[in-house]
């Protein structure tokens, strides 16, 4: 414990010099956490300003010097040597030594506690090499902080660029398929169409239904009924897809049945089931009608 000792207990110019002792210390320590205010972001420049302000604090400041070791650095104050007048303490940061706070005098003094030094000196270089350790600790999270946030923004900034970037390829990936698409539909209609409405003529009846089916297929092209119907309802099989484009052409149960190779009964079995998955089982709505209906253009 520092105290200041009582006139009863020794001459008043003691007590006198005691106290300045005491307010030197305590202003050593306000002085700290002054500096350590001022450096929030630059431990190097408060160790370094430590060194010049430490001397003043001791018993003979003219002859004091201070030296700071700090994971590598040296901080010293003008004049400093090595003597033989000399007190240290330890730095610590999580538990370990990082560093060495030294106070030496250039001068043979009287001695006191500790060689020509107080033992309130002893406290104070202890307080001082320990609140260097905080400080540490602190400055070191702050960096650590602001080097996370920095990384970050980069991150994020990063990270919008791409997100700009991926739409501006699903942009382009979207133009590209509606020009091929605009290819393929005009490839349809300038070519193949026309070759398709001049075979008729040329066919025997049997195969003319295979042409008008081809015909109707590839208009699905610029108006995709089967693609629309697979999607409004997904537990519609292949098949029952396939009937559904041959009755919304206009073939009937035994057109379709003699096309399939089934029988007329399983194709009415697909009829009676592809009412059920569109829910018009047991109404009055005509299946045919109900497939070329313009609600599949805009679903």
């Amino acid at each position: 414990m520092w105290r200041i000792p009582f006139s009863s207990e020794t001459e008043p110019d003691k007590v006198e010099i005691a106290l300045r002792e005491r307010i030197k210390e305590l202003n050593c320590l306000y002085g700290v956490s002054q500096l350590a205010e001022r450096n929030l972001h630059s431990l190097d420049n408060l160790l370094q300003e430590l060194v010049n302000f430490l001397p003043y604090s001791w018993q003979y400041p003219e002859a004091t010097c201070a030296r700071i070791l700090f994971k590598g650095k040296t901080c010293k104050s003008d004049r400093f040597k090595v003597t033989r007048w000399r007190q240290s303490s330890r730095s610590i940061m999580s538990h370990e030594p990082v560093g060495e706070v030294s106070i030496v005098y250039l001068e043979e003094y009287p001695p006191t506690d500790e060689g020509p030094f107080l033992k309130e000196e002893r406290a104070l270089l202890d307080a001082v090499a320990e609140h260097i350790g905080t400080i540490a600790t602190r400055i070191s999270a702050e960096l650590e902080l602001e080097e996370t946030n920095r990384q970050l923004t980069l991150e994020r900034k990063a990270l919008q660029e791409s997100n700009t970037a991926l739409r501006t390829v699903l942009a382009r990936i979207e133009q590209e398929k509606q020009e091929i698409h605009r290819d393929i539909k005009m490839n349809v209609e300038k070519i193949l169409m026309p070759i398709l409405h001049a075979l008729p003529p040329q066919l025997p009846p049997a195969q003319t239904k295979y042409v008008e089916m081809l015909q109707t297929n590839l208009e699905e092209i610029t108006s995709p009924f089967i693609s629309q119907l697979s999607l409004s309802y997904h537990s519609m099989t292949p098949t029952e897809i396939a009937i559904c484009n041959m009755i919304r052409i206009g073939m009937r149960t035994k057109e379709i049945a003699e096309t399939r190779g089934v029988s007329e009964a399983t194709i009415n079995r697909h009829r009676e089931n592809i009412r059920r998955k569109l829910k018009i089982t047991n109404q009055d709505v005509n299946l045919a009608t109900f497939l070329q209906s313009s609600m599949w253009d805009g679903k």
